[in-house]
């Protein structure tokens, strides 16, 4: 036992012996070692999630993970249908308008058992204008592309709006919709943020070349609808207004990039509720060539007879961009109404207008209980508009006499810098612009003058600290709600600025 255990003294002595005369030679090993391990669960990482340069192969390719399968789309239906199940074909070549009806005729027909789910797998997917129908889920996956096919004859015409009398830029029909419904109930337009691309780019410069004798059409367009949800998705380049809801009911937006160039792409709203009541638009990043939302309820006698107003519509939680418009406008065709909207929680950017309520003689209707609270503007040529002369009328048969109501409008918790000018509101001796209020108001100006806080034929009041100066047509409160200062009746501004 002795010779034992002093043998395995021996041996550890010689080991020890042995490491400190190779010291420099294990160190090196060790740090090999460890670089390998670490290089192999990067690059497993990296090819995972698509990372890295996108070389050949090589050898930290023959280490890493296998790609993992596509994401499935969940089941929110009783039955599923792919699109390749009719005959589509994704190289955006192919036109797949047959296989979208008959995909969706084969939904329709199953109403009665809860409806169907039409799945959009990866892909470019042309197509001509096709019609959802009730009870009907779209699932657009992630890197599924539905394509509008540029010739305008794959596109049919429609009469005009009854709310609009004319097409909203030519007399007479207008194009309708690539993605269509009317009088649906329970329509699903959802994805892994696929999307739904328009090619507007031909429909821009026919337009600016005064080539086309109708109106452009609508991305997506649902008519007379209820239950609506559109959620997760891309749209993009529409030839005209993006998502334009006509007279629904309960519509929810939720979580939708909307993107066209900001210049040279005219009259590209991004989404439009047009009497339509209870809409929840939320979680959204809007970029385009005209309003970024615009809340609307008919154009001039013909909105007077229709009738239908917009309300209940809460937009919150939304990123903007407008280089020629606005981030959030109401008008200018309100002659139907707008009452009740909340705009909470949004950034407006790099814009020529925050956000701006815009109306005219003729138009009629009201604008009424509007709150906007927590704006921020990040250089914006002027923050806040409201404007009473926009003077575009759908024909010379106009109500002259039709004067719309402005009252009850709320600006709480405006912020931001790089505003030319912050406020611009200007009624008129027959528009008045009636119960304004502005709280908690601090907007960093980019270009001092006389007149950044204009102001003509308003009453309101002001509380509390409000930057910069108010104009004097506003009383004043402190933040305890006593009167301050009386306003004193200005009806005239001098103007500095064309905005």
């Amino acid at each position: 036992m002795v010779e034992t255990g002093w043998g395995r003294l021996h041996q550890r002595r010689g080991l020890a012996a042995f490491v400190a005369a190779n010291k420099a030679l294990l160190a090196a090993a060790w740090v090999v070692g460890f670089a390998l391990v670490f290089l192999w669960q990067s690059a497993s990482i990296s090819f995972r999630t698509g990372g890295g340069t996108g070389g050949g192969g090589g050898f930290l390719r023959i280490l890493s993970a296998p790609l993992p399968p596509p994401r499935p789309a969940p089941r929110l239906r009783p039955t599923a249908y792919n699109l390749t199940d009719f005959g589509a074909v994704g190289d955006g070549r192919a036109l797949n308008t047959d296989a979208f009806e008959r995909a969706v005729e084969a939904i329709a027909a199953l109403a009665e058992r809860g409806g169907g789910q039409l799945n959009v797998p990866p892909g470019r997917w042309l197509t001509a204008p096709f019609n959802l129908t009730s009870h009907m889920t779209l699932f657009l996956a992630e890197g599924a592309e539905i394509l509008g096919i540029p010739d305008e004859k794959y596109w049919p015409l429609m009469p005009a709006l009854p709310s609009y009398g004319y097409g909203r830029e030519r007399k007479g029909p207008r194009f309708g919709s690539l993605i269509h419904g009317q009088n649906l109930k329970d329509v699903v337009i959802t994805g892994h943020n696929g999307s739904i691309n328009g090619q507007g780019e031909v429909w821009w410069m026919k337009h600016r070349r005064r080539m086309l004798n109708n109106t452009r059409p609508p991305l997506v367009q649902l008519m007379w609808s209820k239950d609506i949800v559109v959620a997760n998705i891309t749209l993009r380049d529409s030839p005209f207004w993006h998502l334009h809801p006509y007279d629904c009911t309960n519509v929810t937006v939720s979580n939708v990039t909307i993107l066209s160039p900001v210049s040279g792409a005219p009259n590209t709203d991004g989404i439009d509720p047009d009497s339509c009541q209870d809409v929840l638009i939320e979680d959204c990043y809007i970029s385009v060539g005209d309003d970024a939302i615009a809340v609307k309820s008919g154009w001039d006698q013909y909105g007077i007879a229709y009738g239908r107003p917009s309300s209940n519509i809460l937009i919150r939680n939304v990123t903007a961009r407008s280089l020629v418009s606005a981030g959030i406008s109401i008008g200018s065709e309100m002659s139907g109404g707008v009452a009740n909207v909340t705009v909470e929680n949004v950034r407006i950017w790099e814009s020529r207008r925050g956000v701006r309520i815009k109306t005219a003689t003729g138009r009629g209707g009201y604008i009424r209980n509007i709150s906007y609270r927590n704006i921020t503007f990040d250089n914006v040529r002027a923050g806040i508009v409201i404007k009473v002369d926009y003077n575009e009328h759908a024909d010379d048969g106009y109500d002259r006499t039709a004067f719309p109501d402005i009252t009850n409008i709320s600006f709480q918790e405006i912020h931001g810098q790089g505003v030319r000018v912050p406020v611009r509101a200007h009624g008129s001796d027959v528009i008045p612009i009636k119960d304004i209020l502005f709280q908690d108001m601090s907007v960093g100006i980019s270009y001092k003058k006389k007149h950044i806080f204009q102001c003509s034929y308003v009453e309101g009041r002001v509380i509390g600290s409000v930057f910069p100066k108010p104009c004097e047509n506003l009383d004043v409160y402190n933040e305890q709600g006593q009167l301050v200062k009386r306003a004193v009746i200005l009806n005239t501004t001098e103007l500095d600025y064309d905005i």
